[in-house]
């Protein structure tokens, strides 16, 4: 099994572990899933005055935010030009002064936690298109951000330019995570079996509540909220770099292109991402990056490799808010688009003041009863199509597409909805809430 690099990075630190749930117990807001959606979520009720049971299928932190790339920024590729274009300067700006406070309260927060929190500009550079890097600058300048163009950057492939964001960040993620899992109950080893509005049933217990949060990736609950048709998933690969002539890059680094290269150091660490697909189909995976490796970097030695996957929306903007507009106590927080750690804290913050009360002026710009009259809708239903009616014995559990074998890392994927099983049929991924069989 592949680890990613945090784990080793990680071990003076240490995860608590937590014991499952037995028995039946009350609060005030259960929150479902210990990533770092989750886990700031359930901080900040916490700190808010609210009584919170969090739960974990398997342990903190054991799916996608172990094996994030950490980037801490509000740059989540040219989407402020598209903003613009589709929505107006307005929603551009909300969009920016949303992931800009979750920039800040990690600041603050990592002034307490011993994280490795690094400042670093990030940037956004294109192989062969200056047009786009301008129109980016332009609807940035617009809204008041000082982002700028710059013609130069440290990377061995040659491009036409970057946009540069000024001080955003960098950590390692279980690290933090490690320091805010603390002040609520946590229940590792606990899967929620069924869900009622209020309660939750799991294997040896059941847990009351007055709010439900769902922060497991991928929504589970398919009834409410159409998130099979709102979402597909993307998965994406690492490499860890390292050896005695690592460059010091001086920034983070992601190609405009959806499925190009990104960059960033972590202390003796080149950190090489990319040969990205949609779950279930063909694509670079490791092989791209250690042929680019190879090529540009042949004194560095491959240390640590590990993958990803992020749930897409429809436009761009992740979901946050009421699971669906018949869901009064439900709530949820899925569709990150890559760019979990600044949606993880938008989340918390967002979620946090809808459930306690308070007014918040991101609600409907995240609102997941949005219109989903969007080109992506017409893409992921003819997916879904094509996948249903194809014959094939192995099975997604989930809603029934078939699954198609990932020879790089010898799962089964899912193409429709992103679920994941290892070659003896044990679930990996969500939305699937089940295992399946299957040949060795």
């Amino acid at each position: 099994m592949n680890k990613s690099l945090w784990h080793d990075a990680s071990a003076d630190v240490g995860t608590p572990c937590h014991a499952p749930l037995s028995g039946n117990i009350s609060a005030d807001v259960l929150v479902i899933g210990g990533g770092m959606a989750g886990l700031l979520t359930a901080r900040m009720l916490s700190e808010a005055g609210a009584e919170v049971v969090l739960t974990e299928r398997n342990t903190l932190c054991s799916g996608v935010t172990q094996n994030t790339t950490a980037k801490i920024t509000s740059q989540h590729g040219l989407i402020y030009a598209k903003l613009t274009r589709k929505y107006g300067a307005k929603r551009a700006l909300e969009y920016l002064r949303a992931n800009e406070n979750a920039l800040r309260h990690y600041r603050e927060l990592c002034k307490k936690i011993d994280c490795d929190f690094e400042e670093r500009p990030s940037f956004v550079y294109s192989l062969n298109d200056r047009r786009a890097l301008k129109e980016e600058v332009a609807a940035l300048d617009r809204i008041g951000f000082p982002a700028r163009f710059t013609a130069n950057i440290p990377l061995p492939v040659s491009t036409v330019g970057a946009v540069k964001f000024p001080r955003q960040a960098q950590f390692n993620p279980l690290k933090f995570a490690a320091g805010v899992s603390k002040g609520f109950k946590i229940y590792e080893n606990t899967e929620v079996l069924e869900l009622t509005p209020n309660t939750a049933r799991t294997a040896k217990g059941k847990i009351t509540a007055k709010a439900v949060v769902c922060a497991t990736h991928f929504p589970f609950i398919n009834k409410h909220g159409s998130y099979f048709l709102k979402m597909y998933q993307q998965r994406s690969y690492v490499l860890a770099l390292t050896g005695e002539n690592v460059p010091d890059i001086r920034g983070m680094y992601i190609d405009e292109a959806e499925n190009g290269l990104s960059f960033r150091n972590y202390g003796k660490y080149l950190l090489l991402g990319g040969g990205g697909h949609r779950t279930g189909k063909l694509g670079g995976g490791w092989r791209e990056l250690c042929g680019f490796a190879y090529k540009y970097f042949p004194d560095l030695k491959e240390k640590f490799r590990w993958a990803t996957q992020d749930c897409m929306t429809l436009d761009g903007i992740p979901y946050i808010g009421r699971y669906s507009a018949n869901t009064p106590d439900f709530y949820v927080a899925t569709g990150f688009n890559k760019w979990g750690m600044t949606s993880s804290m938008t989340a918390a913050e967002l979620l946090t003041d809808m459930i306690t009360g308070r007014k918040n002026e991101f609600e409907q710009l995240f609102s997941p009863s949005r219109s989903i009259l969007k080109p992506q809708l017409a893409l992921n239903a003819l997916e879904a199509a094509s996948n249903l009616l194809t014959l094939s014995e192995r099975r997604c559990p989930h809603m029934g597409c078939a699954l198609k074998w990932n020879p790089q890392e010898r799962t089964w994927d899912c193409p429709c909805h992103g679920s994941r099983f290892d070659a003896d049929g044990n679930l990996l991924d969500n939305p699937a809430t089940g295992s399946i069989k299957a040949d060795k």
